[in-house]
Parts: structure tokens; sequence; C-alpha cells
């Protein structure tokens, strides 16, 4: 499926994204735009990596290289009122278009985000970030928490 940009969502895009939010196949999946013309699959986190494996993942193409990804983020949620912990699976959709990108890869990456955003179905938080300390695991946990009843 096109998208308004005139980049294509691959079919094994689409797939991968339901091993991980169905099956729990994978950990993260990260995105690249190949060629101006379509997204696919770059690299797949396996299930028991950790959140810096995938932060390493995300900056492996270097400092000037935008990506998506989409990873089920898992943390401990104290209820209000009870003692004991549970545990919280949330899916979030990020696009890193790190400040040093050139500017026509940002646009390209930033005017396919919204259209990933109605693909994915599932998809409970999607976050933009620039620099490291937008998509560290402290400030993804918070805004994934942000969502959560007492």
């Amino acid at each position: 499926m096109k998208m308004a940009s005139g980049i294509e969502l691959t079919r094994e895009c689409r797939h991968v994204f339901e091993q991980i939010r169905k099956m729990k196949q994978h950990r993260y999946v990260i995105f690249i735009i190949k060629d101006e013309r379509e997204i696919r699959v770059d690299i797949l986190g396996v299930r028991d990596a950790n959140y810096d494996d995938f932060l390493r993942d995300l900056r492996r193409g270097g400092p000037r290289e935008c990506r998506y990804a989409v990873y089920d983020y898992a943390y401990h949620h104290q209820c209000q009122g009870a003692s004991s912990t549970c545990l919280k699976e949330k899916l979030f959709l990020m696009l890193w278009c790190p400040v040093q990108a050139r500017v026509k890869d940002k646009m390209l990456y930033s005017s396919s985000f919204a259209a990933l955003k109605r693909d994915f179905i599932g998809v409970q938080k999607c976050i933009q970030a620039t620099e490291m300390d937008e998509a560290c695991r402290e400030a993804v946990e918070e805004q994934l928490r942000s969502l959560d009843r007492d």
C-alpha cells in the first residue's frame, strides 16, 4: 500500500508487526526507507533483547540516519492499593530522526509516519525522537506509564 508520501510499506513489515503484536515473536523491529520507495525491515530484535540492544540497533546506521521502530515494552506497574505489581506490556512506534540527519530524510520519514500510525493498529504510543534523551528508556517508560490508570 502506497502512502501519501509515495512510499510503500512492504508486506513483510506488516507481517513482522503482527508477529510482535499477536505472537510476541520478537522484542522489536527497526524499519528503514529503501531507495526513497519503500519501507522495509532493517533489524529484528530477538525476544530476550533488552532496551540497550534496541538503542544500539536504532543508531546502527550512523548519526545521520532516520529510522522507524516498533518495540514491545514490558514493565512492572504498582496498582493503587495493592502490595503486588503486575507486568504491563505496551507497543510503541518510534520515529527516530536525529538532529544531524539530512532535511530531505527527515521530511521523507516524517511524511510517512502518520500513515504508519494508521496502519499499525494496536500501537499504544507514538514517540518522535531527535536526540537520545527523547529515546532513552526513562523518557519512553515515562510516556508509557502516563497511559496507566492507578
